[in-house]
């Protein structure tokens, strides 16, 4: 029989040790002297014995009511305290033997569901190998400053946050991530401080100290939750508050109806409520440290509870349910210049530009494999553009008013800017030689794991999805409806997020999700602040109650269902361990359960209620993976698809000029997409089918996991055959008007379904990759 109200951790589970030595040594030494024939020396032993164990429980149980705590230890005091006073000095050392048991068994069980959590504490690095001029010497890592060259071994934690030097690093960061398998992290990529080295030695360039780096941010919010409080006083001792009456009435009956104060004692034995005060918490820690280990950071008990209840989800968007920087998303191109050119043009000029929109899409590009030129003779126009010689070629690029200096406007960019304002997209127009030729497409893209992760939130047990978001409400409407959600609130400033949480309070359990420093107040106004700490403002990590350590939104779906299947496991445990306890109860005021029987069975009851709530520790939310994709699977199925992004973007731009192209280019535009699609693009979706949709099928396990897929497959087979043939039978001279209409109706087809299909498949695999 256990209490979790005592003295602090660190001394209270020395105490608990001794106490249980001494109970069960006495016991012992009893039961031996009782065999021997010395009774009185049996007694007095056993006096001993529980007499250290009463004195505990009593100082636990006063320090509770000095804080107006209504404790539940007092019908363990009563039991042992009865008994001595009775001279059942027997029962009165089992029962002290157990209480101390169920305490020692409870700080196991504490300090096994909290090794996720302790783990991570015990790998802060103390020193870090910094270059001096062509020496290596080992400091303190308080002396790292950003700036700093450092050599990091095989087999170390890294010290700070940094970019890597060397060509690749290999490493493991199950710690912070909960991923099992090994990422490679390429030069000039950032690596948080706190994973382990995995593969031979790499430099490291600084970018913070160690007091500022990720590793020292989640180390104090670790420690922060493991000195938080559980909340298991407010689900037991609601409990306790009936049960405990209950169990003195019960007593009182049996004495008053008997006249044997000793049933009244087997009934206090019995009745101490260590399902209340050992269960719930168990319980509840076991669910913080299965969500640790999964790189979620509850900060407290209070907060596992507070998420369980969530039915309301209030998303912030910017870097939350979108990536939170601007990526090129089209190429749009007027007359026959192919879109890598254009784009290869544009990016070569870019790159002497500091302007943020410059970085993407000269990063774009030298991703599609461009070579780029040096552009001279450049002049730039501070935020609005910039124009440079490229290869003898004039090229301008920047906002439409810029470029328009430079080749004059036309009907089709008017339209253009018109959908960009419609898609919440930002443009830079491209002019080559005076010629408006095109223009680059760039926004903020959906998280490729956010319409998975709201689909997984929902199954969890979420009623409504907000999202909330500064943009504009045509912008946020177009994100709304692709995301599915069932709320947008636009133009919502930081003061305006925190009155839609504050309204939402009123009649439902809320849950902000957000990244920012502006998102800080939300995140603490809300029942569960939820931030994105693997990639937020630590002022938005500090407000938050739970905090992703990585940068995956479908983990937020894991610590629900985690949260949930926690409370459930504790109510279980407290319902039915009351109820078998209400049983021998009754048994025992009856008289069929004397006092040391009783004290037996009661802690049977305990142990079955701790090994219920350590259940926790096994949940696996939303089901076992029967595989995974390792981290450079993953990416290279990532790379096939951005290799074929220019067959896309062709297959869009052939449709697009079909009917302005001129005659004698129409046949050999056409024949080049032909061939693009027969000799690149149909053997890709070939051996998708034949040889990785096989291997996918098994991990992911249930009937023909894959069938929409492979439909899908089918689909775009058809299209590229029916293209092919269309192509072959072309009348020769001018196209007529409805042979030009049925290309394009194929062409638009065939983009919009290969799209969407990798969109699916990109999907799946970051949901069953390694990879954080």
């Amino acid at each position: 029989m256990g209490a979790v109200h005592g003295p602090p951790a660190g001394s209270g589970h020395v105490v608990n040790r001794v106490l249980v030595a001494v109970s069960a040594s006495t016991l012992l030494l009893g039961l031996v002297a009782r065999f021997l024939g010395h009774e009185a020396v049996a007694g007095f032993v056993w006096m001993i014995g529980a007499f250290p164990v009463a004195v505990s429980i009593g100082i636990a149980s006063a320090v509770r009511l000095m804080r107006r705590d209504a404790g539940v230890d007092v019908i363990a005091l009563l039991a042992v305290v009865g008994a001595m006073v009775l001279g059942e000095t027997l029962a009165a050392a089992v029962v002290a033997l157990m209480f101390a048991g169920g305490r020692a068994l409870e700080d196991y069980a504490e300090g096994r569901a909290r090794r996720e959590m302790s783990a991570l504490l015990d790998r802060a690095p103390r020193s870090a190998n910094r270059y001096l001029g062509s020496e290596l010497v080992q400091v303190p890592v308080e002396q790292v400053s950003p700036g700093d060259r450092l050599l990091v071994r095989s087999g170390e934690v890294v010290p700070v946050d940094g970019l890597v030097e060397s060509a690749a690093a290999v490493l493991d960061e199950s710690a912070l991530t909960g991923e099992s398998l090994p990422v490679r992290r390429l030069q000039g990529e950032l690596v948080r401080s706190g994973v382990l080295n995995a593969s031979g030695p790499f430099d490291l360039l600084a970018t913070t100290s160690a007091a500022d780096g990720t590793f020292a941010g989640i180390v104090r919010l670790v420690e922060s939750a493991q000195q938080a409080k559980a909340p298991s006083a407010r689900l037991a001792d609601r409990y306790a508050l009936l049960f405990l009456p209950v169990a003195l009435v019960l007593a009182a009956s049996a004495w008053a109806l008997t006249g044997d104060p000793v049933r009244a004692l087997a009934v206090l034995v019995v009745a101490t409520p260590c399902p209340l005060i050992l269960a719930v918490p168990v319980a509840i820690v076991s669910g913080m440290s299965r969500c640790a280990s999964r790189g979620v950071l509850v900060k407290g008990g209070g907060v596992l509870e507070g998420l369980a209840r969530g039915d309301t989800l209030f998303f912030d968007k910017t870097g939350t349910l979108t990536a939170g920087h601007a990526r090129l998303t089209a190429i749009e191109t007027v007359d026959s210049i192919d879109p890598d050119e254009l784009l290869r043009l544009a990016a070569s000029v870019e790159q002497v530009s500091q302007h943020v929109l410059a970085a993407a899409i000269v990063s774009f590009a030298r991703q599609r494999g461009l070579g780029l030129s040096k552009p001279t003779d450049v002049q730039e126009e501070h935020g609005a553009g910039l124009a440079g010689t490229i290869d003898g070629r004039r090229v301008a690029i920047g906002s439409h008013g810029f470029v328009s200096r430079f080749a004059p406007s036309s009907d089709w960019a008017e339209l253009l800017r018109k959908r960009m304002r419609r898609e919440g997209a930002a443009g830079v127009f491209v002019a080559v030689d005076g010629v408006l030729t095109g223009a680059l497409l760039l926004g903020d893209e959906i998280r490729l794991d956010t319409p998975r992760a709201i689909r997984l939130l929902r199954r969890a047990g979420i009623r409504r999805i907000v999202m909330l978001t500064g943009d504009h409400g045509e912008i946020a409407e177009f994100i709304g409806e692709a995301l599915g959600v069932d709320e947008v609130l636009a133009d919502q400033a930081p003061g305006d997020k925190l009155s839609a949480i504050e309204a939402a309070k009123r009649t439902s359990a809320t849950i902000m999700v957000g990244d920012g420093i502006n998102d800080a107040p939300a995140l603490a106004a809300a029942d569960v602040g939820v931030a994105m700490g693997a990639r937020g403002a630590a002022a938005s990590s500090e407000a938050a109650g739970i905090v992703l350590l990585v940068d995956r939104l479908d983990r937020l779906a894991e610590a629900l269902a985690i949260a949930r299947r926690t409370r459930r496991i504790a109510m279980e445990s407290v319902l039915a361990g009351m109820g078998m306890s209400l049983v021998a109860m009754l048994f025992a005021a009856l008289g069929y359960l004397p006092p040391v029987t009783g004290a037996i069975l009661q802690e049977g009851i305990d142990a079955a209620v701790i090994l219920n709530a350590l259940r926790v520790l096994r949940t696996t939310p939303f089901g076992e993976a029967r595989g995974r994709l390792d981290a450079s699977e993953g990416a290279r199925l990532a790379a096939e698809h951005h290799e074929l992004g220019p067959v896309l973007d062709r297959i869009r731009a052939c449709a697009d000029h079909l009917p302005v192209l001129p005659e004698a280019a129409i046949h050999a535009e056409l024949a080049e997409l032909d061939a693009l699609l027969r000799n690149k693009l149909l053997p890709h979706e070939r051996d998708d089918e034949k040889n990785l949709y096989p291997r996918l099928e098994p991990m992911l396990g249930g009937d023909d996991p894959l069938a929409p897929l492979s439909r899908t497959h089918r689909e775009i087979h058809r299209l590229g055959h029916l293209f092919h043939h269309m192509t072959e039978d072309l009348p020769r001279g001018p196209l007529p008007a409805e042979v030009v209409q049925d290309l394009q109706r194929t062409l638009y087809g065939l983009d919009a379904i290969l799209r969407l299909h990798f969109a699916q498949e990109e999907e799946i695999y970051h949901g069953m990759s390694e990879a954080a």
